[in-house]
């Protein structure tokens, strides 16, 4: 019998409004998040990937209960067993599951207190959880560092006297200190030097099966999501148009608009034509998105039926979503992006 996920999203929904006037009257929302649907089973990474502004971190943030979910559900599987919904529960209610779900920030120079010891940055979290003895934090905190790559007479220094990527291993500890369940990593290598990111995803694929992680990795680097991820899931507008395997997706993606981020990747050869402008217009505004099909105005194959009638996300093959009508039809030529 095969497990229930570790976590499960049906319906998220994430809309801002837009007021106006001296009222400040409600005249419309942002639909940032606009009905995302997605599973993440326990021990493996699910890579959600799209453009800046499709959404992929106003669902994690939703996710980690960091804001509000405007509708949905938001469904976590308890260490007993149980199954929660976190969207509709307040503050006191989720702390008690706070320690299980942790989150590796973007920028490694900006998510650490400059003004604490690595000592009270990695070690807070336990503090907070209910760790008051100091020796035993101590203790702890040695075993992190030691796990992360770091020597233990470190966690007396300040963030400032180490680099990006020792600042970004001294995240993953901080954010591995609870012992969590699932971990949702906001591009966490984005902001570091190309050599740097080999060796934290290393790092984190090493981790993952030491400890037997689960990871929502938010990226928009398609090279990296295929190196880490068991399964993506790709946003845009706020909704989700592809999910398949990693495998799957790049060998055979079924969207237009997975297709055409696969071409704007830079091929590191100079005979390659550069993708550049590979897909035309601007992505539409999550306040006013066009009707039927999202991805309309800037897909080469859109018919008229994709200019008024909203697309489904359904399944094309086994295991493979795709919210396009002309999922079963198309044929998309990509090139192999991040392979070997």
């Amino acid at each position: 019998m095969t497990a229930p996920p570790l976590l499960e999203v049906r319906g998220l929904r994430k809309f801002f409004p837009i007021t106006k006037g001296f009222l400040q009257r409600t005249v419309g929302h942002v639909r940032a998040v606009d009905g995302v649907d997605f599973t993440v089973n326990e021990g493996e990474t699910l890579g959600l990937v799209g453009e800046s502004g499709c959404g992929k971190t106003t669902t994690s943030r939703c996710i980690l209960r960091a804001m509000a979910p405007t509708a949905g559900q938001i469904l976590f599987r308890t260490r007993d067993g149980a199954v929660v919904d976190l969207a509709p529960m307040s503050r006191p209610e989720l702390r008690p599951l706070r320690p299980d779900i942790q989150m590796m920030f973007q920028d490694p120079f900006n998510s650490l207190n400059p003004r604490m010891t690595l000592f009270d940055n990695v070690g807070e979290p336990l503090l907070v959880n209910g760790l008051r003895n100091r020796r035993q934090r101590s203790e702890r905190v040695a075993e992190l560092l030691r796990l992360v790559g770091l020597r233990p007479e470190f966690m007396h220094r300040f963030p400032h006297a180490f680099s990006g990527g020792q600042r970004q291993r001294i995240g993953i500890a901080r954010a591995l200190s609870t012992n969590p369940r699932l971990v949702v990593a906001d591009e966490p290598v984005s902001a570091l030097d190309v050599s740097v990111q080999a060796q934290v995803l290393n790092l984190l694929l090493e981790l993952q099966s030491r400890l037997h992680l689960t990871f929502l990795f938010v990226a928009h680097d398609l090279s990296v999501v295929r190196h880490i991820s068991d399964r993506v899931a790709v946003m845009y507008v706020g909704q989700l148009v592809e999910l398949a395997s990693t495998e799957a997706i790049f060998e055979r993606p079924r969207h237009p608009y997975t297709a055409a981020l696969m071409r704007a990747v830079p091929v590191p050869d100079p005979r390659v034509a550069s993708g550049d402008g590979a897909l035309k217009g601007e992505v539409p505004s999550p306040a006013a998105p066009p009707s039927g099909c999202y991805f309309h105005p800037r897909c080469p194959f859109a018919e008229a039926r994709c200019r008024t009638e909203t697309p489904a996300l359904r399944e094309v093959a086994p295991g493979h979503f795709a919210r396009c009508h002309l999922a079963d039809q198309l044929t998309l030529d990509v090139p192999a992006v991040g392979a070997g």
